[in-house]
């Protein structure tokens, strides 16, 4: 038996996914102790003896949600079609994300940069592993866009990469602030041109 009382696996993890929908609709700072017992149904002894403190609980929400998200955005980027609409498709994807979710507005992670990496280490090593594997990804999907003469420009696969985050980046964050579908759509399909050509 655990003697610190922590859930078993299956329920560790579904505590950890209504947590997340928690903190994502509040924030962290929003999101009191209480609110967290109040959703999970745990009382407070036993969320803090099952994951030490909201903190902690926190950390293993951003885990659980980088996990999560880059394996579905590795799968987009790997799929077997052209350069262009795999990236259109990366778009698409981060659209109907920030859009469509009526209690999680834009993306955890994004978020909880916004909110605490300047002064959370452990929300900035998260945040900062996600964006590094992405970077690296997408570097690899404008090198292959290179190498097919999907697009012939000079700027070298990391340039391309680095252009194509800001913009996505830039991008999620209006997404949440401004809810504009209009507005994030031109954004999308500005970049795309810019990269491909109109």
């Amino acid at each position: 038996m655990n003697k610190r009382g922590r859930p078993r696996e299956f329920e560790y993890s579904s505590i950890v996914d209504v947590a997340m929908k928690t903190f994502w609709k509040r924030g962290y700072e929003g999101c009191s102790t209480q609110d967290l017992c109040n959703d999970t149904g745990l009382g407070k002894g036993s969320l803090y003896n099952a994951f030490g403190s909201k903190h902690e609980l926190y950390e293993q929400v951003l885990e659980r949600y980088h996990e999560t998200g880059i394996r579905e955005q590795m799968k987009l980027l790997d799929a077997p079609i052209l350069v262009k609409e795999r990236l259109s498709n990366f778009f698409q994807w981060a659209l109907k994300e920030d859009f469509e979710n009526c209690d999680q507005k834009g993306c955890l992670l994004i978020n909880a940069g916004v909110e605490r990496a300047q002064n959370d280490s452990a929300v900035q090593e998260i945040f900062s592993r996600h964006v590094e594997l992405l970077r690296q990804a997408i570097e690899k999907v404008m090198e292959e866009g290179l190498q097919t003469g999907e697009f012939s420009k000079k700027q070298t696969a990391e340039e391309l990469a680095s252009l194509f985050l800001s913009s996505y980046y830039g991008f999620r964050v209006l997404n949440v602030s401004m809810q504009n579908r209009m507005l994030s759509e031109q954004i999308m399909k500005g970049t795309l041109e810019s990269i491909f050509g109109a």
